[in-house]
């Protein structure tokens, strides 16, 4: 059986990894990926202490935070292809241009 540490460890290196990714990369696909990666450490963290404390409240919460990823792929791919096909290129500056 693997301690619970171990996993809670694994999550802030991700969460970490998400970050780092979020902070230095300009694609706004890396960028989304990063916070899939951010979400998914989340994910990670919540199901480990749910497990530490007998409780089935981490794994729900799991499905909302799944929803959610889901929610902001769908409208930032939208976003982003709205934006490649008008510029036909993909950088986190040109979206300083959607302002009115």
């Amino acid at each position: 059986m693997i301690p619970e540490v171990w996993y809670t460890a694994l999550s802030a290196v991700l969460f970490s990894l998400g970050v780092i990714g979020v902070v230095i990369r300009r694609n706004p696909l890396v960028i989304f990926m990063s916070i899939e990666l951010m979400l998914n450490a989340a994910n990670l963290a919540l199901v480990a202490f749910g497990r530490r404390y007998g409780s089935a409240e981490g794994q729900a919460l799991v499905f909302f935070v799944m929803a959610v990823a889901a929610a902001e792929v769908a409208v930032g791919l939208a976003i982003i292809v709205a934006i490649f096909r008008q510029r036909s290129r993909l950088s986190v500056d040109d979206l300083s241009l959607m302002r009115w």
